[in-house]
């Protein structure tokens, strides 16, 4: 039977729930256990597809083809371990399945209510992730105690923790105590409360942990157990950490935590021997260079935006033993006050994903920029359309030369909407999504980053390369180094005359782990160092 760890957040959003919960998937994995990961997020919204990055960050695509909530990120970053569609359910998912059901006829009549249909759907969304191969399933619990969307979801893993029995499912508690400059003290009433929350609907956390700036009294351990009505060994502190959130799963084992866990679920498992990892947060701390690495987006100043890709260009950083210093360039800063103030010094310049004609211009001239002065580049989906786009003007001549997307009647759509996408209305969940295999060509820099023949990487996009371009571009010295198995899709390119000059039409930085970083973003990083 597969057991269950609840993972619920109070006081205020952020906390890190997504961090904690891939911190201890990472420890429990570490000591032989099978661990899946889930997110359960309240809003309506069938998933963030749709959501704008500057309310909702980061859309994670999963291998299957999902696009889901970040925290996804954190925990196949952490773990290792593949998320699929089944590992995040929403709000819009969950009333959309119970109200086909009940226009189906499925519920024989009966009046429809969010207890128990509602509830019981979240409770099948629950035990999706469960099953022989999978000894723990973590389930994340999006938004905070008491908000009202949250209810179904709180109410729901009420039951799935009555009916699983005790031993077999657990609560964690994720709280704040903050600490009060002007007053020169820690504050424990905020997580008494969110505790006492729980409590009043029926849920009694087994493990607090608190989020907190200082460490905490024994005063205060004691208080938060007396007052929420658990043991004081159940009372683990969370504080800030100093390098990176790679550290937390260190400073968690250190408190015993996992085997706190296992030994409140009945489970026995060797200890856990994450040495790897601490050597890792050895290099992370010991750090020897720095570089400047500009990234070129269009919602550069929202850090969630593109959170994959800081955090795949951090692994390579660890490789290396240097501190990557991304600057965050706005790609319409750029069109306004031009390359050679905002990039000037860079080590590496990266151009990310996104959608629509909004600062594209700006990326182009980050292009050029690169390809002219030599500068290492790297382009990531729409990188790549941008990439292709400023080689098509300023190396083939092509002065019209634009997007599909841009300009549907232009002369020169370089970038041309998929065949398959042509008929297709709906914006939600129908792009080309998920892993995708990808023929590397002998002697590019791709198959020397990768160092095999075909690889597999997710995708999210509508646009394509435009084959009636292909001969012109190689003509002029653009290398197809990456292809569909079949050769009608352009998956990857890049410039023989450079130093490091790649871009792609996938998101690569979706498979970067901190122990083991991307082939790209380690080769990226690699240039800029020696660039520098």
């Amino acid at each position: 039977m597969t057991k269950h760890i609840f993972i619920t957040g109070g006081v205020v959003s952020s906390l890190g729930k997504g961090i904690t919960a891939a911190s201890i998937g990472l420890l429990l994995k570490a000591r032989g256990l099978k661990v899946r990961h889930q997110k359960l997020d309240p809003y309506i919204n069938v998933d963030p597809g749709t959501m704008s990055p500057f309310q909702h960050g980061e859309v994670y695509v999963t291998e299957d083809g999902a696009e889901t909530d970040l925290d996804l990120g954190h925990y196949e970053r952490f773990t290792g371990i593949p998320c699929s569609r089944n590992s995040n359910y929403t709000t819009g998912q969950i009333y959309h399945s119970v109200i086909s059901k009940e226009r189906h006829g499925d519920y024989l009549g009966a009046t429809v209510q969010v207890i128990p249909h509602i509830t019981n759907e979240i409770k099948e969304a629950v035990s999706s992730v469960t099953g022989d191969d999978v000894d723990v399933a973590i389930t994340e619990i999006g938004g905070t105690a008491g908000d009202i969307e949250s209810l179904p979801f709180l109410e729901a893993i009420r039951q799935y923790y009555h009916e699983a029995g005790k031993g077999n499912a657990l609560f964690i508690h994720l709280t704040l105590v903050p600490y009060l400059h002007a007053a020169g003290e820690m504050k424990t009433k905020p997580s008494q409360q969110s505790a006492g929350i729980l409590r009043s609907i029926g849920i009694q956390p087994d493990i607090m942990i608190c989020r907190t700036e200082q460490h905490m009294s024994e005063e205060h351990f004691r208080k938060i157990a007396l007052f929420c009505n658990i043991d004081r060994d159940a009372v683990i502190e969370e504080k800030d950490v100093k390098h990176s959130i790679y550290e937390v799963p260190v400073e968690l084992q250190k408190q015993k935590l996992d085997s706190l866990i296992l030994k409140l679920l009945n489970v026995e498992a060797p200890e856990a021997n994450i040495s790897a990892w601490k050597r890792m947060i050895a290099d992370i701390k010991n750090t020897e260079d720095e570089i400047k690495i500009a990234l070129v987006g269009k919602y550069a100043r929202l850090k969630d935006a593109y959170k994959s890709i800081y955090e795949a260009l951090d692994h390579a950083g660890f490789a290396f033993r240097t501190k990557i210093n991304v600057k965050r360039i706005e790609a319409e800063d750029i069109e306004k006050k031009g390359t050679e103030k905002l990039l000037k010094g860079m080590s590496g310049i990266l151009v990310p994903g996104g959608f629509g004609q909004r600062g594209t211009e700006g990326k182009i001239l980050a292009v050029e920029y690169a390809r002219k002065n030599k500068i290492p580049f790297l382009g990531l989906c729409l990188g790549m359309q941008c990439a292709v786009i400023e080689f098509a003007k300023n190396v083939c001549k092509l002065d019209e030369a634009t997007s599909e997307e841009w300009y549907p009647k232009a002369e020169h759509k370089i970038i041309a909407l998929m065949a398959d996408q042509k008929e297709i209305n709906d914006m939600g969940g129908t792009m080309r999504l998920g892993a995708y295999p990808c023929v590397l060509k002998h002697k590019t820099l791709a198959r020397a980053l990768y160092r095999q023949e075909q690889v597999d990487e997710r995708h999210r996009h509508r646009y394509e390369f435009n084959n009636d371009y292909r001969e012109l571009f190689e003509e002029k010295g653009m290398v197809f180094s990456g292809l569909s198995p079949d050769e009608r899709l352009v998956e990857i390119v890049e410039l023989e005359d450079h130093p490091y000059f790649i871009a792609t039409q996938a998101h690569p930085e979706f498979k970067s782990q901190p122990t083991k970083p991307h082939p790209m973003f380690r080769g990226f990083i690699k240039a800029a160092i020696d660039k520098k």
